[in-house]
């Protein structure tokens, strides 16, 4: 067998071996991961409210799996957007952070050197975390 040819099958076969180990890998649930990294430690990762910071806070966080339940059995998509991004004025003193301006934030850390969209990095973890806490939901 030529050297070359063996080196290509080799190549091959490395290719063929790596490109399996990166399709074994789950997909990145981008909603789950916002959520444990950044409200869980208020809201528990059961979204029921009961962090670790609970004892620190001037309110007690709300149970996010009973958001359609108070809502009349529908998803509040809109309101809980706009709480999560900020715009929304129902914590009051605004015990939470306003995630909005903390995803910039980030975006601009992150891509300091690369021309990025930035509303559409905020709208995309935003729209994630949201449909992640509409799968929390109590039926």
């Amino acid at each position: 067998m030529n050297a070359n040819v063996a080196r290509n099958a080799l190549w091959v076969m490395g290719l063929a071996v790596a490109g399996s180990a990166v399709q074994a890998q789950p997909p990145t649930d981008l909603g789950k991961r916002e959520f444990d990294n950044n409200c869980a430690v208020c809201h528990a990762t059961d979204g029921k409210g009961g962090g670790p910071y609970v004892d620190v806070l001037k309110r007690t966080p709300p149970d996010l799996t009973t958001m359609s339940k108070r809502n009349g059995g529908i998803f509040p998509m809109a309101r809980a957007y706009e709480v999560i991004e900020g715009a929304g004025a129902s914590h009051g003193t605004r015990d939470m952070p306003i995630w909005g301006q903390e995803y910039n934030i980030k975006a601009a850390e992150y891509y300091v050197d690369v021309n990025y969209n930035a509303q559409a990095y905020v709208r995309t973890r935003i729209l994630a975390l949201v449909e992640y806490l509409n799968r929390l939901q109590v039926k």
